[in-house]
């Protein structure tokens, strides 16, 4: 695959870069990657996914712009609400990178359709905002064999963590459960601060990014949490619960997946 001038142009800046390259530039070009949200994670994720070269980027998201989004949610703007969140979100990826192939799915993610939804995948990107759609795509990630990042954001708080198949614990390692129904705060009560969207949302690109390039050391095994009032970030080391583990262990007692009820936007902290 030989890059066109405009592409030259438009990559400069990676192709210039000794871990990314001419190679690393065409590895991004031939990635496809899944998002699962395109909300206040999903969209920082989206757009420099799509600056960054993302070949192919798929989006599924059931829901439609609405003003109170538009607080973090930046790739949507005030003349898209009320159009579903994919279509605003391929719009603006478009516009800003013609090379990327945007793939929308304008759907709610269920037991049902994620594994086929995610088959096709290099990397999945957990952009949602409730702890039961968190758990479906770990288990069908685990099941897919699948790499993802996890994160979740809440008031001025946001974690992130890397799933890689067979090097590091998932996300049912460190929480086993989804917590009980109303046990949580949403963020509709809790608040959350529009940056902490585009501060984590960044880190899961970069993730992404690392993954496909082969370069760098990636969140497997560790848990980043960031304290915005505090300008904290901390990384700690996850347990690997190989033995026990109900769905990435050596005796799985998950074995099929499962549609958790579900809150409106809850806080993954």
């Amino acid at each position: 695959m030989a890059f066109s001038n405009e592409q030259l142009e438009r990559y400069s800046r990676h192709i210039i870069l000794k871990e990314i390259g001419a190679k690393g530039q065409k590895k991004l070009l031939n990635a496809k990657v899944l998002i699962i949200g395109a909300g206040g994670l999903g969209a920082p994720v989206a757009m420099y996914l799509a600056a960054a070269g993302v070949g192919t980027i798929g989006i599924a998201d059931a829901d439609e712009v609405d003003l109170s989004n538009l607080q973090r949610q930046i790739i949507h703007a005030t003349k898209d609400v009320g159009k579903p969140k994919v279509l605003s979100a391929k719009e603006t990826m478009n516009e800003m990178n013609p090379d990327v192939t945007v793939n929308t799915y304008h759907t709610f993610v269920t037991s049902e359709n994620i594994r086929e939804l995610i088959r096709d995948y290099d990397f999945i990107i957990d952009g949602t905002d409730n702890f039961p759609a968190k758990f479906l795509i770990n288990d069908a990630c685990v099941m897919e064999k699948k790499p993802f990042s996890h994160a979740g954001i809440i008031r001025f708080k946001g974690q992130l963590m890397t799933y890689v198949p067979g090097e590091g614990p998932c996300y049912r390692c460190v929480f086993k459960n989804p917590p009980p129904k109303d046990a949580v705060p949403t963020c509709k009560q809790a608040g959350v601060v529009g940056a902490m969207g585009g501060v984590i949302g960044s880190l899961q690109a970069m993730e992404a990014i690392k993954f496909i390039v082969g370069q760098g050391e990636l969140l497997t095994g560790n848990l980043l949490t960031y304290d915005a009032l505090k300008m904290d970030f901390r990384k700690i080391k996850l347990p690997h619960n190989t033995d026990n583990c109900p769905v990435c262990g050596k005796n799985p007692t998950i074995t099929e997946l499962i549609d958790y009820e579900q809150a409106e936007c809850d806080g993954a902290l």
